[in-house]
């Protein structure tokens, strides 16, 4: 799916690129033209490096060794892929090379964990968010986020896209507020277009919640209460969510 993603004859960087499974399919397919993949890890570098060897596609494929986006020149590449980590931690990769992100025309990134911050950290340095895709594979629940740089005169925006959406509530009675802070967190273009993925997805979290929201009702700590009170928010405003979502599709 991320491969589908990436436009015909892009010049790709795939950082963090592993066994360079990625960068070999999309030159073998024809989308891309000359990649490169990055690896910091030794192990994963050679497997990279045979991989491209084993497929003949040296002279396509860049392999190297280096720390997220140290391994490529700026203006070298016009779309970055990096999946299979952390939200945190790819944030952090785009964070520190920058300099790198000039001329890169697309981004397109699988976080595990942490989406929100790294939508978060798109949204506060120049980055339209514009597209999210959910797929479930061998019971694990993926997303990928496409981000271009933000223009002025587009028809979105980020402060439309997060903007506070008043939402019917599922009972009928009165409206809900499906805040910027909620739409960063369950992804604003997912809500647009709810699959039965991402309530999967939402119903595994409310039961880690409900769980969370368990072992702090046994606390006598201050602190434990005031967390309790939030988990409990964050549930309620979940379960309207997905009540609301069920009720579209009816």
């Amino acid at each position: 799916m991320i491969m589908e993603l990436i436009p015909e004859g892009s010049r790709l960087a795939d950082i963090g690129s592993d066994h360079a499974l990625l960068p070999v399919a999309a030159v073998k397919s024809g989308r891309v033209v000359q990649a490169v993949a990055g690896e910091v890890n030794p192990g994963p570098l050679k497997a990279a490096a045979n991989q491209v060897a084993e497929a003949g596609l040296q002279s396509s494929i860049s392999v190297r060794s280096g720390d997220g986006l140290a391994v490529i020149e700026a203006g070298e590449v016009d779309v970055i892929t990096i999946a299979g980590m952390g939200g945190s931690l790819i944030a952090s990769i785009l964070d520190g090379g920058q300099d790198k992100l000039a001329q890169v025309e697309l981004l397109i990134l699988q976080p595990n964990v942490g989406e929100d911050i790294l939508r978060r950290w798109l949204m506060e340095h120049g980055w339209l968010l514009t597209s999210e895709k959910i797929l479930e594979e061998d019971g694990k629940i993926y997303e990928i986020l496409t981000a271009v740089p933000e223009q002025g005169d587009q028809r979105i925006s980020s402060q439309l896209l997060y903007a506070d959406q008043e939402w019917p509530r599922f009972s009928g009675q009165g409206t809900f507020t499906v805040t910027k802070d909620l739409l960063l967190r369950m992804g604003p273009w997912l809500l647009k277009e709810p699959t039965p993925v991402l309530t999967d997805k939402w119903n595994r979290e409310l039961d880690k919640l409900g769980g969370i929201l368990e072992s702090l009702s046994g606390s006598k700590l201050e602190s434990a209460a005031a967390k309790a009170l939030q988990v409990k928010q964050e549930i309620e405003q979940i379960k309207e969510v997905l009540a609301c979502l069920q009720k579209d599709k009816q």
